[in-house]
């Protein structure tokens, strides 16, 4: 079966704007592309404003909950939607320890809500493909790497709600032959993430100058993918990969938060000038732990290298370079969204 419309769930965010944009950019994919996001919080379509004015025919947005059954059955029934790329998420791990009930919503139910859907309309559904986390194995210690087969061990309310979803979907799969993908991916980076993330809340507080807060000694280890890159595996997931498997996506780039803390400052120091009192890694600021924060987390992507031929393309360095400079050079974008702005725009557009 081939994909004609894809719906994106979620395509507001960070992932699946830059996913929507290397479909229709850089892809070969030559069908529509079905946008559906609740516009919370950390959703900007700001980010796709030229995407819409330049693909008028081939992008459609939906302002709508994956909880709101009625409102996916309406999407459904509108849309011929024969594929799903499932990024909708809760995904702050802070605020799913201060306030976990919306990942309980959003990941489960919302993702439930969706497999339903895609149930009641499975003979037009070629696959959904669905995005999801590292986090869901826990934390590892000083060696080794979390492959496809790590057993699940999610220590935050968001990781556990992700590894909950996963379960759902490869059920699915099993239990209603759904054609189905999963991938689990390490910490993406890149354009038109929401600031309250490590490294766009570190490249903007350098900026200007500001303390950048390190969880506590910043020896937690992460391993970094650039955002298209990962967007170009899930590509190649969803349209060369076996149905019922998992892939691990990862950037063979681990790096303690300390490193990249100083790495950004670095940067910034080159690309902005330093600042009148001198270096900005003097900025840097050690605060209470997160609680429960995973000391480290590494993935071995080793299947999808060897069975359909991926791998990073961006270094770190190269990566966060390109990152740095996004956030330098798009200050309305980003005082839009520090300011609130796009909120009011958001409501302007499509109401409550």
């Amino acid at each position: 079966m081939l994909m004609k419309n894809i719906l994106v769930t979620g395509g507001c965010g960070f992932i699946g704007s830059n996913f929507i944009r290397f479909l229709l950019e850089e892809s070969n994919y030559q069908g529509k592309v079905i946008n559906l996001d609740a516009l919370t919080y950390a959703a900007n379509p700001e980010s796709l404003a030229d995407i819409a004015e330049r693909y008028p025919q081939r992008y459609t947005f939906v302002r709508a909950d994956i909880c709101d059954k009625e409102a996916l059955q309406e999407v459904f029934e509108e849309h011929p939607i024969d594929a799903i790329c499932h990024f909708a998420a809760e995904s702050h791990v802070d605020r799913s320890i201060s306030g976990p009930g919306a990942f309980i919503q959003t990941n489960l139910i919302g993702t439930f809500n969706l497999l339903e859907m895609a149930r009641h309309y499975q003979e037009r559904i070629a696959l959904f493909h669905h995005v999801s986390t590292d986090e869901v194995f826990g934390s590892l210690g000083a060696e080794g790497f979390f492959t496809e087969s790590t057993p699940y061990k999610p220590n935050s309310p968001y990781s556990a709600s992700k590894a909950g979803s996963d379960h759902l979907v490869r059920a699915y799969h099993k239990t209603y032959g759904l054609p189905v993908t999963i991938s689990n991916c390490s910490n993406n980076y890149g354009p038109c993430q929401f600031p309250e993330k490590l490294i766009p809340l570190i490249i903007l507080n350098a900026r200007e100058g500001k303390s950048l807060p390190v969880y506590g000694d910043g020896s937690n280890v992460r391993d970094w993918l650039y955002v298209t890159d990962h967007c170009r595996a899930i590509w190649l997931i969803m349209t060369e990969g076996k149905h019922g498997e998992t892939y691990n996506v990862g950037g063979d780039n681990e790096m303690a938060n300390l490193q990249v803390v100083e790495s950004i400052c670095d940067i910034v120091d080159r690309l902005a000038g330093p600042l009148p009192e001198g270096p900005r890694r003097q900025l840097i600021t050690f605060v209470k732990d997160r609680p429960g924060h995973d000391w480290r987390y590494a993935i071995d992507f080793s299947k999808i290298r060897s069975s359909l031929n991926w791998e990073p393309t961006e270094t770190f360095d190269t990566g966060l370079e390109k990152t740095v400079r996004w956030y330098l050079d798009n200050t309305t974008w980003v005082e839009r969204v520090r300011s609130g702005e796009y909120r009011a725009w958001i409501e302007k557009q499509y109401g409550e």
